[in-house]
């Protein structure tokens, strides 16, 4: 993917996981890559493996956030390319025991966040023939147990992918989505279900090869971000090791 060198990136999410793996990745690959997250000591650990970039604690739960994150980057690298969205959160809740609060977390940081971002970062993709690339989950095309929130705000993001592929058809930007299916990051780690959850539900969304690398899935993500895929508009992958299938 040597269409990556010299291409600055912007990746949510950074400091673990998918994102962590995805900023490494495309930092091979020559880009230059401005990574963003909340956890400002795993976000150095991070990129004390990405040979150019810089990093930032950001909430992007928060529009100013999200737009100061924009405007830090191009400030310091004098443009940007493409936006990569992976930050993402899933805490399973009894749908009628969740909370107003419940609600809006899960919509903050798996939607709001990429909405704020992609407005912020639009200008600017748009002067350099960039592209967005959205990281749902296979949440986004299914539905799963325990998962009301987190769902909602998937399943939104994958809208707001299509939303803007057609609205910007007829300029210079790409936007594309990656549905990952189960990966072995942080978050899996940190699993847990409701009290008296139903078992059998909640392995519907299993694969029957087994979770994922990370890696895995980075690759796919580069790929999108890549002038390799110019002609990939508006696509939604699945990227669940087989899952979706059947």
């Amino acid at each position: 993917m040597s269409s990556l060198r010299g291409k600055v990136i912007l990746v949510t999410g950074a400091s673990s996981g998918l994102g962590a793996e995805t900023a490494r990745l495309l930092s091979r690959e020559g880009a230059t890559v401005f990574g963003i997250a909340r956890d400002s000591d795993r976000l150095a650990a991070v990129f004390a493996d990405v040979e150019t970039g810089a990093y930032a604690t950001v909430d992007v739960g928060l529009a100013t956030d999200c737009r100061d994150a924009v405007e830090r980057c191009v400030e310091r690298f004098g443009r940007l390319d493409v936006l990569v969205n992976i930050a993402g959160s899933h805490q399973m809740r009894r749908t009628e025991t969740m909370t107003d609060d419940d609600w809006a977390d899960d919509l903050a940081v798996n939607l709001n966040g990429p909405f704020y971002l992609c407005r912020a970062a639009l200008p600017h993709l748009l002067a350099h023939g960039g592209n967005i690339v959205n990281v749902a989950s296979i949440a986004g095309v299914e539905g799963q147990a325990y998962s009301a929130g987190y769902c909602a705000a998937k399943h939104g993001l994958i809208g707001l992918t299509r939303a803007l592929a057609v609205e910007y058809t007829a300029e210079r930007l790409r936007v594309n989505a990656v549905c990952p299916g189960g990966m072995l990051t942080p978050q899996i780690e940190k699993f847990s279900a409701p009290d008296d959850a139903n078992f059998d539900l909640i392995m519907r969304t299993a694969s029957p090869r087994g979770m994922m690398a990370p890696l895995d899935v980075a690759n796919v993500v580069a790929f999108l971000a890549s002038d390799a895929a110019a002609a990939v508009h508006g696509a939604v992958y699945r990227v669940d090791n087989g899952k979706g299938a059947g």
